[in-house]
C-alpha cells in the first residue's frame, strides 16, 4: 500500500484554507501514486480550538467544510484521511462532538474514527468538550486492513510507560490479537525530548506487534504552542522507513509493503537546535496568523533583548522588526554601544528615545504622593513602565507587535515589572530559563558573531539604578534554575531539591518567590512554549492562597510585592 504523509500547517478557523491544503495535497499524492493521503488530527479545523468548540456557529463552519472536502474528493483518486470535529448525534447526555478522523473516498464517508484516550494534562483539556470513542477504527484500504487512532490513543503502553494514566490501551485491545498497520494522527506539541519519546514509544508499539506504524504530526504555531511535525513511517521490525523533517510542512509518499526500497537513518539534532527552530516558528505563525505587519521591542543591551530579536529578524525579516533603546541615566555606555551593535549584525532598523526627561517629570508630580520616603523599587519600576508605554505608544501607532524578552528564571520569581518589561503581545523566550537563554545565545553564534561577545560576558543587570546586578536579588543563576526546574517541571517537593544538595533556607526562599507571583504570571503575555512545563495554558495555580513555605529571613524585593 502507498501511502502519503501530509504535514501541513492549519490555522484555527481558516477553513477554506484548510481545505485547500488538504486538496492539494490529496492531487499531489494522486499523482505520485499514493493510495491514501494521511492529514494530521483536527487539521481541517486546526489545533486546539479550545472553547471555539462552544460555538455553533463554528461547528457549522466546520461541518460545512466538511461537506465541502468530501464533494470536492469525488475527482480525486485515491482515499483521504482527515482529522476534524463531528457533532454526536445522541446529545441527550454526555458531551457534544467528537474528536474525529474520517476517511472519505470517492465523494463519500467510508468510516469515521472517534478519538478514545482524552488527554486533560498540561496543556490539554480535551475532555471538556469531546466524548470518547469506543476503540480503534479498523478499515480495509486497497486490498488490506488497517487500524486508525488519534495521538493520544497510542500513549498508553503498559511495555513502554512505567505509569500509565488510562485504564486501558486501545491498541493492545484491537491489534493484539490481530495485528495489522496503524495510523497515528496527531496534533503533539513541541516540548525538548518530546520528538526522542515519541518516536521510541511508537518503534516499540511497531516491534511488539509486529506491525507497520505510519505517525502524521501537525506542524506550525498556534498561540502558544508549536507543532514540530518531524512525522513519520516505522516498520515491523521497528526500522525507519521515512521521516519528514521538523518543523516545515512535507509531504512524503511510502510504501508499507516494500519498506526495503526507503530505509532512513534516524536523524539526531541537537536538543538547543530543535528549541531555536520551535521560537522561530512560533514567532512567524503568531505574527502571520494574527495578522501583525511588523514587531517591535526594546533593546536594552542584554541577552534577553538580544536573542529575542535574533529570533525576531529570522522570523520574519529584519525589514519588519524595529528595535528601540530607551536609556536613562543608569544605563552603561556599553550597553548602548552593545545593543546597537546588535541591530547592524542583523540589520534591523531602530529608534532611539531617551526616557530621563519622562522619568523626572514622574518624580517632580509624584513628589507629594510618595510622602518624601526613601526611594526604593517604585523608582525602578517606574522606568520600566516608561518603556513599556513607549514600546505600547509605537504598537498602536504603527501596528507593531510588542515582543516581551523576559526569561522562565525572573517569570518564575517575580524579577520583572508588571506594566513595564511585562509589556507585550507575545513573550517569545518565557519558557527558558537564563542558562538556557545563554546556550541559545552561543548556538546562535556558531555561525559568526551576530550577538556582541561582551553580551554574553557581562553580568546581567536591569540598569535602573546605579551598580545594579541580578545577584543582588537572585541567586546565582547556575543555582536558582535547577531549583526552578525542580519545582515547576519536575514537580519536586521541598525536602527532595534540599535532598538534591541544595541549603534549606535558599530552596525555601525560592520556592516562595515562585508561589508569590503567580499573580503576575496570570497577567503576563503568552508565552511560546517549549518545556514539559510552562506558565500559562498548562499551568494553572491559585493567586489567592495560604504561604505553603515558612521564610527564617526576610528575601530582598524584586518588584510589586
Amino acid at each position: 500500500m502507498k501511502i502519503s504523509l501530509h504535514q501541513i500547517n492549519s490555522t484555527i478557523g481558516d477553513f477554506s484554507g484548510n481545505v485547500d491544503k488538504i486538496l492539494d495535497g490529496a492531487r499531489r499524492a494522486r499523482d505520485s501514486g499514493a493510495e491514501l493521503a494521511v492529514f494530521p488530527e483536527l487539521c481541517l479545523v486546526g489545533y486546539p480550538p479550545l472553547d471555539l468548540l462552544e460555538n455553533r456557529e463554528f461547528i457549522g463552519m466546520a461541518r460545512k467544510a466538511l461537506e465541502a472536502l468530501i464533494a470536492a474528493t469525488a475527482e480525486i483518486d485515491l482515499d483521504v484521511l482527515i482529522g476534524t470535529v463531528l457533532p454526536r448525534e445522541d446529545t441527550s447526555e454526555g458531551k457534544p462532538l467528537y474528536n474525529a478522523a474520517v476517511l472519505i473516498r470517492g465523494g463519500r464517508v467510508v468510516t469515521t474514527h472517534r478519538k478514545i484516550l482524552l488527554p486533560t494534562y498540561d496543556v490539554f483539556d480535551e475532555n471538556r468538550h469531546f466524548e470518547p470513542g469506543a476503540g480503534l477504527t479498523t478499515v480495509e484500504i486497497s486490498g488490506g486492513m488497517v487500524a486508525l487512532s488519534i495521538c493520544e490513543d497510542v500513549w498508553n503502553d503498559k511495555t513502554y510507560w512505567k505509569r500509565r494514566i488510562y485504564h486501558f490501551d486501545p491498541v493492545e485491545e484491537t491489534l493484539g490479537a490481530d495485528p495489522m498497520p496503524l495510523i497515528n494522527i496527531a496534533a503533539s506539541p513541541f516540548s525538548q525530548g518530546k520528538a526522542s519519546l515519541r518516536y521510541e514509544m511508537l518503534t516499540n508499539i511497531a516491534r511488539r506487534f509486529k506491525i507497520p506504524v505510519v505517525y502524521v504530526n501537525l506542524v506550525g504555531g498556534n498561540d502558544s504552542l508549536v507543532f514540530d511535525g518531524g512525522s513519520f513511517v516505522i516498520d515491523r521490525e521497528g526500522r525507519t522507513v521515512a521521516m519528514a523533517e521538523g518543523y516545515t510542512e512535507q509531504m512524503l509518499v511510502v510504501d508499507i509493503d516494500r519498506p526495503h526500497e526507503h530505509f532512513i537513518a534516524r536523524p539526531r539534532a541537537e536538543n538547543i537546535a530543535q528549541v531555536h527552530s520551535a521560537l522561530v516558528l512560533g514567532l512567524r505563525d503568531y505574527v502571520r496568523k494574527c495578522g501583525f505587519p511588523s514587531a517591535v521591542l526594546g533593546l536594552s543591551g542584554g541577552i534577553d533583548s538580544a536573542i529575542t530579536a535574533v529570533i525576531a529578524a529570522e522570523a520574519i525579516g529584519s525589514d519588519r522588526v524595529l528595535g528601540v533603546l530607551m536609556p536613562s541615566d543608569f544605563t552603561s555606555d556599553e550597553s548602548m554601544a552593545d545593543a546597537a551593535d546588535l541591530a547592524a549584525n542583523l540589520g534591523i532598523e531602530t529608534k532611539t528615545i531617551p526616557i530621563m526627561s519622562i522619568y523626572r517629570q514622574y518624580l517632580s508630580d509624584l513628589e507629594e504622593s510618595l510622602e518624601g520616603l526613601p526611594g526604593d523599587v517604585t523608582e525602578e519600576n517606574i522606568q520600566a513602565r516608561i518603556r513599556g508605554n513607549i514600546l505600547m505608544a509605537l504598537s498602536n501607532r504603527f501596528g507593531h507587535l510588542v515582543l516581551s524578552t523576559g526569561n522562565k528564571s525572573e517569570l518564575a520569581t517575580g524579577y520583572c515589572t508588571l506594566y513595564g518589561d511585562m509589556s507585550g503581545g507575545l513573550a517569545v523566550i518565557s519558557d527558558l530559563y537564563k542558562g538556557e537563554v545563554y546556550q541559545l545565545a552561543r548556538f546562535m553564534n556558531r555561525q559568526g558573531k551576530v550577538i556582541p561577545e561582551r553580551v554574553l560576558t557581562k553580568e546581567p543587570s536591569a540598569e535602573l539604578r546605579p551598580g545594579q546586578k541580578d545577584s543582588d536579588f537572585l541567586p546565582p543563576y547556575e543555582t536558582l534554575d535547577p531549583i526552578l526546574k525542580a519545582y515547576i517541571e519536575d514537580h519536586k517537593t521541598h525536602s527532595e531539591i534540599v535532598a538534591d544538595g541544595f541549603p534549606p533556607d535558599l530552596v525555601t526562599r525560592v520556592l516562595n518567590m515562585v508561589e508569590g507571583n503567580e499573580y503576575k504570571r496570570q497577567q503576563a503575555a503568552p508565552g511560546l512554549k517549549v518545556s514539559w512545563k510552562a506558565f500559562g495554558l498548562g499551568r494553572r495555580y491559585p493567586i489567592a492562597k495560604a504561604k505553603m513555605f515558612l521564610v527564617s529571613e526576610p528575601w530582598p524585593v524584586t518588584d510589586d510585592q
